[in-house]
């Protein structure tokens, strides 16, 4: 599936390689090895179930961990082959355009924050009784699907996405389409914690898209390290100037300087300090 087209994209099978496929081959193996795990060894299949959900009280006081295994555990075939085929149409898309650092960078940014603020949510509320009953979890790869789809709807809002032999529908009422109806499952099933991480993580991806760099968090916090690295030693070396200058009146002679620290030699060439060849 292309991502930038004229005409309608089509839901075929897309490219599969890279952080897609990374993706979605660790949520096959997961499922499909608790569940033979279960046949084998049902109470170990268990623990490691109990011990990957998302339990907001448990992840926020010390089991961190659980922000991001929860999505690679799911509740029944149809679901995850759905949530993973979702990923994979526009996941893939989203990778092929902005690379795969950006979609690891969306991946962790959109399930670690969709997390934490639906279990800073839970708490608040008290998770007792309510829309929000005690003892609520979260898990599987719905949430960052919705997500996936949120974001190809922000960068191609009109393109018309084609599902084979059904019917023709915009980017952008697609997502509408894929949060309501996942919400309104979520909440007549019981699961409301589910659609409120849901909701959180399709929000935390709208922020990312509105707020991060273009390529990603890595690549905005590698640039402004470097940036800042280089303004400490700019101002190192303005002071360098300075304390240079004042010495070499203290011996009889004028210098002159740009703002930047470098020596102007009397034709008004300016001249790196670093260059010691004017000193001989």
């Amino acid at each position: 599936m292309a991502f930038r087209s004229n005409g309608p994209i089509t839901l075929a099978f897309p490219p599969f390689r890279w952080v897609t496929r990374r993706i979605i081959l660790a949520a096959l193996i997961s499922y499909l090895g608790l569940a033979v795990l279960g046949f084998v060894l049902p109470g170990l299949a268990g623990t490691l179930i109990n011990l990957s959900m998302l339990v907001p009280d448990l992840a926020l006081e010390r089991e961190v961990w659980r922000f991001v295994t929860y999505p690679f555990l799911g509740a029944g075939l149809l679901s995850v082959a759905f949530a993973l085929l979702s990923i994979w149409f526009f996941a893939s898309s989203l990778e092929e355009e902005r690379g795969s650092r950006w979609l690891t960078d969306y991946f962790f940014a959109t399930t670690i924050g969709g997390g934490i603020l639906a279990s800073l949510v839970f708490v608040a509320l008290g998770g007792r009784g309510g829309w929000l009953p005690f003892g609520s979890v979260a898990a599987g790869m719905w949430p960052f699907a919705l997500s996936t789809v949120v974001a190809f709807a922000y960068y191609q809002p009109e393109a018309p996405v084609r599902f084979n032999f059904i019917f023709e529908l915009k980017a952008k009422y697609l997502a509408a389409v894929y949060v309501l109806l996942y919400v309104a499952f979520s909440v007549t099933g019981g699961d409301r914690f589910g659609a409120l991480v849901a909701l959180l993580n399709a929000g935390c991806g709208y922020a990312f898209l509105r707020l991060a760099p273009r390529r990603g968090l890595r690549s905005g916090l590698s640039e402004w390290w470097f940036g800042l690295r280089n303004d400490f030693h700019r101002a190192k070396r303005r002071r360098a100037a300075k304390k240079f200058a004042v010495y070499m009146r203290k011996q009889g002679k004028d210098v002159s300087l740009t703002e930047d620290g470098k020596y102007i030699d009397p034709d008004g060439k300016p001249r790196d300090l670093n260059d010691r060849n004017w000193m001989n």
